[in-house]
Formats: structure tokens, C-alpha cells, sequence
């Protein structure tokens, strides 16, 4: 199965490993390029910290956090506090939420300056 191919339905693309669900073009090229500059330029960004063998380690990439009134999300040893959404988030949120019939209480934006930055397979098992 091509994970990208434009699918005819909404199918589950992961069926044996998890759920992604693939909902094709839902924005026109000339809105998420601006969507893209607003958000690359406007965001909050700040370099991501990690606590990995009693050590804080600072990564290449940058996040934010930006969410619901007092929300605040803890990974790696390291707490993040919301930022209050921005029109054009809230816009994003909206159309996600419409899409998926689901609500959304925050959104963790991960900012990578190249190719070579990324994520490594893990799971998220922060204990509650």
C-alpha cells in the first residue's frame, strides 16, 4: 500500500500498527504556503529540552505548545505550558476538528531546520 496515494475513502492507513487516517488535499497550495509563513514566522518557537539519563539535553529542533487556558503537557523529563492559540492555529483547529470529527485541546508544533533533523520511533509512556 503507497502511505500517500490519495485514497478513494477514508481508510485507516496503519491497520496493523495504529490508526492514520489520510484525508488528502484539504487545503489549496496558496493557503498553506501562507499558512506555513504566518506560522514559521510568528510562532513562539523555543529549543526543545529532554531529560535523558539525569542530563537536560538541548536538541536542534524547536516547539511550542499553544492550546485551551492553562494546559500543559510533560514528555522527556520536561513540563511545556500552553500559549494561547493564535487566529490562524484556531483556524487550523477548526478545519482539523471538521475534518475528524473530534475536539482538540492543544497543538504541539515541532519545528525541523532540515533533513537531517527528526524523531526517532519511541512511544510516549509519561506516567500521569
Amino acid at each position: 500500500m503507497d502511505l500517500f496515494s490519495l485514497p478513494d475513502e477514508l481508510t485507516n492507513r496503519l491497520p496493523k500498527n495504529g490508526t492514520v487516517n489520510y484525508y488528502g488535499h484539504i487545503l489549496k497550495t496558496e493557503k498553506a504556503n501562507y499558512y506555513f509563513q504566518v506560522l514559521f514566522n510568528t510562532i513562539e518557537w523555543k529549543q526543545d529540552a529532554a531529560l535523558i539519563n539525569g542530563k537536560i539535553i538541548y536538541t536542534d529542533r524547536k516547539v511550542a505548545l499553544y492550546g485551551d487556558k492553562e494546559y500543559s503537557y510533560s514528555y522527556s523529563g520536561t513540563t511545556k505550558k500552553a500559549l494561547s492559540w493564535t487566529k490562524e492555529l484556531l483556524d487550523l483547529k477548526q478545519l482539523v476538528e471538521e475534518k475528524t470529527n473530534t475536539s482538540y485541546n492543544s497543538c504541539l508544533l515541532n519545528l525541523y531546520h532540515n533533513g537531517e533533523e527528526g524523531m526517532a520511533w519511541h512511544s510516549d509512556d509519561e506516567k500521569s
